[in-house]
């Protein structure tokens, strides 16, 4: 299990090693783990890898890259956003206590010699609708997005097949393979709503629109120390940017005076102009008329010919 703080931890090493997602995969898949350190090769054979973790939707945003999700590393993770649990909310109620000694039977049941999970008769009319489900999918849904859910329909099998071990059980029912297909779609549609829009918000904004952006959080009014530090740009560039109104501020009695940048309002841009943008405006303006001293004459209906203009007979209908 790796906590929030820890999982952050492994999408920074993400962006940081290019190879670190191919082990996490070849980990994830069950194959041989090789590695070489100057102490000498490591080997780690059948690795058995199981992930619970918590991150915010603004880490994963921010170190999940579009290659890694790509090259499928994140397909094979069940996202799910966390909402209020409304049992909290009431005092009065606790919620149910867990005896986990079944559970605990039916994992030393799997693992005490390997097993085969397969589809029950009453489950398999459900399969190819799951199948089908993943791939309409992944044909509609951007390929930003597809590229997270392209592994739903394995999924629903990898968790049918954990709900039938945890009974014990080496077939798959109709009613387990419901139950898995309930929970995958509900991950399908929050990895959907974590990554909708991700890469609109992962593209740099330019530095005008960083200026602005500080400019107005700042009540259309910000010193240099208010915005220099935070778009990564010297005064000049801050300065050459259209729109921007650079003025000096006097009113301190003591030291330099400080550089303030505003907005130039429309108003105030090409004021030279204003008589003949005026005279546009003015010719372009809308006439109002009275509702109660216009009424439009009534439409006369066409007259239709008596009989068929040509040897098409729809066409006296048109």
């Amino acid at each position: 299990m790796v906590c929030e703080e820890e999982w952050s931890e492994v999408l920074r090493r993400v962006k940081r090693d290019p190879s670190f997602t191919t082990k996490l995969r070849t980990a994830w898949d069950g194959a041989t783990l090789r590695n070489t350190t100057k102490e000498g090769p490591q080997e780690v054979k059948a690795p058995a890898m199981v992930l619970h973790a918590h991150v915010t939707p603004s880490d994963w945003q921010r170190y999940v890259g579009a290659s890694e999700a790509a090259g499928g590393s994140y397909n094979r993770i069940l996202p799910f956003l966390l909402g209020s649990v409304s049992m909290l909310d009431d005092d009065r109620v606790s919620l149910p206590e867990v005896d986990g000694m079944e559970l605990s039977d039916a994992y030393a049941w799997a693992t005490a010699r390997p097993r085969v999970i397969t589809l029950g008769e009453d489950a398999r009319p459900l399969w190819p609708m799951v199948r089908r489900y993943a791939r309409i999918l992944g044909e509609t849904l951007p390929e930003a997005q597809a590229v997270f859910i392209e592994r739903t329909a394995e999924q629903t099998l990898r968790v049918a097949a954990c709900l039938a071990a945890s009974e014990c059980s080496t077939t798959i029912t109709d009613e387990i393979l419901s139950a898995a297909f309930t929970l995958v779609r509900r991950s399908v549609q929050d990895a959907v709503r974590i990554t909708k829009g991700a890469d609109a918000q992962r593209q740099s904004l330019s530095l005008a629109d960083k200026v602005r952006a500080r400019i107005k959080m700042h009540g259309g009014r910000a010193t240099s120390s208010q915005v220099l530090p935070y778009v990564g740009a010297s005064a000049s560039e801050v300065k050459a940017l259209p729109g921007i109104v650079v003025t000096m501020d006097r009113s301190g009695r003591t030291g330099r005076p400080a550089t303030v940048f505003t907005l130039r309002s429309d108003s105030s841009q090409h004021e030279e102009s204003a008589p003949a943008k005026r005279t546009v405006m003015e010719s372009n303006r809308a006439k109002v008329v009275r509702i109660d001293s216009f009424r439009a004459a009534p439409a006369q209906p066409p007259v239709r010919p008596a009989g068929p203009t040509s040897e098409n007979p729809f066409r006296s209908l048109l």
